[in-house]
């Protein structure tokens, strides 16, 4: 299969993901409710803070995209979304949060990431013809309070692309 096609699947089903999850967030049966049982947040990535990068570089700091958190207990999450990255292209995510209960403390929570994202040259790392998908692990300090919170995620660099280490931003709602 070409990779063009493969490429569009994957956005496809990030897309998909992204719907599913902000179609669970009406509806009214209880198999939804059971497959979050944790809740649903819905996430709008707004920016980024980009640590020492090289001199003479360029990246935009404003990152707008949407993502929902679908949280299957108190500990786990499934995530996906999309947004505008720092090079100015376009990234779609998925991949799985851990948020283990001994690093909550009142309305903050330590948790990591783990997944793939697209949009980022990551060389011989990479996957497609173009190695533009690839992994991601990362550190994630949420701050919730009711029904609102913010995510600050800690994106380590991607030297094969001279992106820095990476702080992003997201606000959040739950459903």
């Amino acid at each position: 299969m070409p990779f063009g096609k493969i490429k569009n699947k994957i956005r496809r089903a990030c897309v998909a993901g992204v719907m599913a999850g902000i179609g669970l967030m009406g509806a009214s049966g209880a198999r939804a409710a059971d497959w979050c049982s944790g809740g649903v947040w819905v996430d709008a990535m707004l920016a980024s803070y980009h640590i020492n990068p090289d001199p003479g570089t360029h990246f935009e700091q404003f990152n707008p995209g949407l993502g929902v958190e679908c949280w299957l207990n108190g500990q786990w999450a499934l995530t996906g979304g999309g947004f505008r990255n720092s090079l100015s292209r376009p990234s779609w995510y998925g991949g799985a949060v851990w948020a283990p209960e001994f690093a909550h403390w009142g309305v903050i929570r330590l948790s990591a990431i783990g997944g793939v994202i697209s949009g980022y040259n990551y060389g011989s790392w990479g996957l497609g013809h173009d190695h533009t998908i690839g992994p991601v692990v990362a550190p994630i300090v949420m701050i919730e309070y009711k029904r609102v919170g913010a995510n600050f995620i800690v994106v380590p660099p991607i030297p094969s692309d001279n992106l820095p280490f990476t702080i992003g931003f997201q606000v959040k709602v739950k459903f």
